[in-house]
């Protein structure tokens, strides 16, 4: 495993060692040991998660208040631009956004700390994500920052209006988001 530090404090891309040959190929995805090793973070993953998006869908910038989750996120099939946002007022990197392309091809995963705001756009016809949380869903804590935010000013590259969900579509401009005081 190979782990790429970020612009953002604590957020991480994640390269696995992966085994190809004439059958195939092989990797881990998770390894607990592994990865606390070669980032020095211990997670405690409570809940897995996976989504299948279509072309254009965005979904996000979402997180909880209160109970905010670590999440690792990763392509099982397709292609999306992920996107992590800094919303812990004592980091350096307060207001800061990264975004990669994950890939069911490139097999990076991205580690989002507690305390950021997550969410990714589909690039390809479809997306499988899958994402491992440190806490469990709590919809009285989630919240949304609105994906085009000026303040944030995200280069997703759209070409066109992104498809979202009513929630997304509600979502606060970064100035008046919650943010962590951590």
């Amino acid at each position: 495993m190979k782990v790429e530090i970020t612009n953002i404090k604590d957020v991480l891309l994640i390269k696995p060692q992966v085994f190809s040959d004439d059958r195939g190929l092989f990797y881990e995805s998770w390894n607990a040991r592994r990865f606390t090793e070669c980032t020095g973070v211990t997670a405690s993953f409570v809940q897995e998660n996976h989504s299948r998006s279509i072309n254009n869908v965005l979904r996000g910038l979402g997180y909880q208040i209160n109970k905010p989750q670590g999440k690792l996120v990763r392509v099982v099939q397709g292609v999306i631009f992920d996107v992590a946002v800094d919303l812990r007022r004592k980091s350096p990197t307060f207001g800061s956004w990264y975004g990669v392309e994950l890939t069911e091809s490139n097999h990076l995963s991205l580690w989002v700390p507690p305390g950021c705001a997550h969410g990714f756009l589909t690039r390809s016809q479809s997306a499988d994500v899958a994402f491992m949380a440190t806490d469990y869903f709590a919809p009285e804590c989630e919240r949304c920052i609105i994906w085009n935010d000026n303040t944030l000013a995200i280069d997703w590259n759209i070409k066109e209006e992104p498809i979202l969900s009513h929630k997304d579509k509600r979502g606060v401009p970064f100035p008046l988001a919650e943010v962590f005081e951590f």
